[in-house]
């Protein structure tokens, strides 16, 4: 069974505003260690509103650029700046913008 959906359902958590690294939500998904299975999970699911796939960022608070993704670099750091999230030489203020998902989200996965 794929874990996508779990992944999609942690994601569709983060509130407006905040962000999540692909290793946090890889490790509340029970994928420790494999954050790239997160990002092949939300490569391409930006056309599906309920998943806000922009909010999932690498943990040096960046989007990650890709070639592969056909300028949706851009659009997700847009998306994030429209959240008011700022960004500053490329980068989020992670202590400021990360999601800290409350104790009893994680004692449920």
């Amino acid at each position: 069974m794929s874990c996508y959906p779990k992944i999609f359902d942690i994601v569709r958590q983060i509130p407006y505003a905040q962000v999540a690294t692909y290793g946090q939500v890889a490790d509340l998904a029970g994928l420790r260690g494999k954050p790239r299975v997160v990002g092949y999970a939300l490569y391409r699911v930006t056309a599906d509103a309920t998943i806000p796939w922009h909010r999932v960022i690498n943990a040096k608070g960046e989007v990650s650029r890709s070639s592969l993704r056909h300028g949706n670099d851009d659009l997700q750091q847009l998306l994030l700046e429209k959240e008011g999230i700022a960004f500053v030489k490329g980068k989020l203020d992670l202590k400021k913008y990360r999601w800290q998902p409350p104790l009893a989200l994680i004692q449920s996965l």
